[in-house]
């Protein structure tokens, strides 16, 4: 099967169990993002390998953080990311590797707080109050970020031809960027202008920031695979690549479309 057949398939089984799991919230989407958040570390640690990262400790802090922003909030959140730092350091304490302890602590941190917070704050626009503008912010945001990586890739792969970030992602265009962006934009625009969560100009402001947030999420991650020597993450998601592939955008415009919507209500 082609990477082309490969990732429509993928997203019509996916894409629709995902939203109703995070429709249901509560322990659902705990659940959910908790699977995600191990299914990305593994893949993130695996490519990390040669730095020796405290595996234990990631995924501890991580999941620490998710289940802060369950029954918590941010606070907790953050009280169970901070975790990771003791945790890392206990573990390098009795390790038997000779990597530095910068180094291997710092890529315990930078998995357990680019996963684990990141995907905490789809929990926490989930919890945004009450339930129903909490379901249609974390579904916007949602289909915002999807929505405008496929239409990136498409308009990339169809009409691209000037590359945006050649020594980082060779593959990705300014055309891809362009496409993807006005996605962003009108995503939350149709989603939003009906309903008296946020106003037109305030749904306009959101998609800003996802078209801003989810290219740079995604740029980091080719950073990160670049850096490691690495094309893709994993191979679960086949032509998607891994996890890690797929939920990279949202990483970065789950937090930020989080405190703008914050600031814009």
């Amino acid at each position: 099967m082609s990477s082309f057949w490969s990732r429509v398939v993928v997203a019509v089984v996916a894409l629709p169990v995902v939203l109703y799991l995070v429709w249901l919230g509560d322990w659902w989407l705990f659940g959910l993002t908790a699977v995600a958040a191990t299914l990305a570390l593994h893949e993130l640690f695996w490519i990390a390998r040669p730095l020796r990262p405290l595996v234990l400790a990631g995924y501890a802090g991580a999941l620490l953080a998710l289940l802060g922003a369950w029954l918590g909030g941010a606070v907790w959140m953050a009280a169970g990311f901070l975790t990771t730092f003791a945790l890392a350091f206990v573990l390098k304490g009795i390790s038997q590797t000779r990597q530095s302890i910068t180094v291997a602590v710092g890529a315990t941190v930078l998995g357990a707080g680019w996963v684990g917070l990141g995907l905490s704050y789809v929990v926490l626009l989930r919890a945004i109050p009450p339930t129903e503008d909490g379901q249609l912010a974390v579904f916007t945001v949602l289909l915002a970020v999807f929505a405008s990586d496929t239409v990136a890739y498409f308009t990339g792969v169809l009409v691209g031809r000037h590359r945006l970030a050649p020594t980082i992602s060779p593959g990705k265009t300014w055309e891809g960027l362009i496409g993807g962006t006005v996605t962003a934009i009108l995503v939350p625009f149709f989603a939003l202008y009906r309903s008296d969560f946020l106003n037109v100009w305030q749904s306009l402001v959101l998609g800003g920031v996802i078209a801003v947030a989810a290219p740079l999420g995604d740029l980091f991650e080719s950073a990160i695979k670049r850096d490691l020597q690495v094309k893709d993450t994993g191979r679960l998601l086949a032509g998607h690549g891994g996890v890690l592939d797929r939920i990279d955008s949202l990483l970065f415009a789950a937090i930020a479309a989080y405190y703008t919507i914050l600031t814009l209500t």
